[in-house]
This record gives C-alpha cells, sequence and structure tokens, in this order.
C-alpha cells in the first residue's frame, strides 16, 4: 500500500487549486498542521512539505478565508500535535 504524503504548493489562481484552506485559530481548525523541512517527513494529510516545484505537488491549495474554504487548518509546532480535529472528510484528499 502507497503511503499518503502531503507535498503542497500554494498558488494564487482559483482555477489551479485542487484545495481551498483557510489558516484559523486551533480552536476553529478542521486539521492541525505540522510542516516538515523534507519530502521525506511529509506523511499523511497532516505533515505537511512545502515545495516551490509545482510538478513535485502532491495537492495544490489555495489559502482563502475561512467562509470560503474546504478545510480550515491551523499550524503547529510540536511533534504528535497534528492530526484531524474529528473526522476526516472523505472528499479531501491531500
Amino acid at each position: 500500500m502507497e503511503r499518503t504524503v502531503a507535498i503542497v504548493y500554494q498558488t494564487t489562481k482559483l482555477e489551479e487549486a485542487q484545495l481551498s484552506v483557510a489558516l484559523v485559530e486551533r480552536s476553529q481548525a478542521d486539521l492541525l498542521v505540522r510542516r516538515v523541512d523534507s519530502i521525506g517527513q511529509a506523511q499523511g494529510d497532516a505533515l505537511w512539505y512545502i515545495t516551490h516545484d509545482r510538478q513535485s505537488a502532491t495537492v495544490i491549495v489555495r489559502f482563502t478565508s475561512p467562509n470560503t474554504a474546504q478545510v480550515k487548518v491551523c499550524l503547529v509546532d510540536d511533534d504528535g500535535e497534528e492530526g484531524w480535529q474529528g473526522r476526516h472528510p472523505r472528499n479531501i484528499h491531500l
């Protein structure tokens, strides 16, 4: 079984985005995300490696307001804090 990896590329173009994301406070977040320093550390939906190479991305996100976001995200610093804050929506794939 292939492991899920969140290699994230940011776009400002609505038509390019596969997922709209809002950065919010922890209490409002659907997903707590921890950024990692290498692709090898990226794992699952919650450990994000941010890339500048669109071709290597597994998901292209556009940051937007909480009202229009598909997922509300809070960035966390500590290992083990990351993850979904409830049920993982089936229509969200990172």
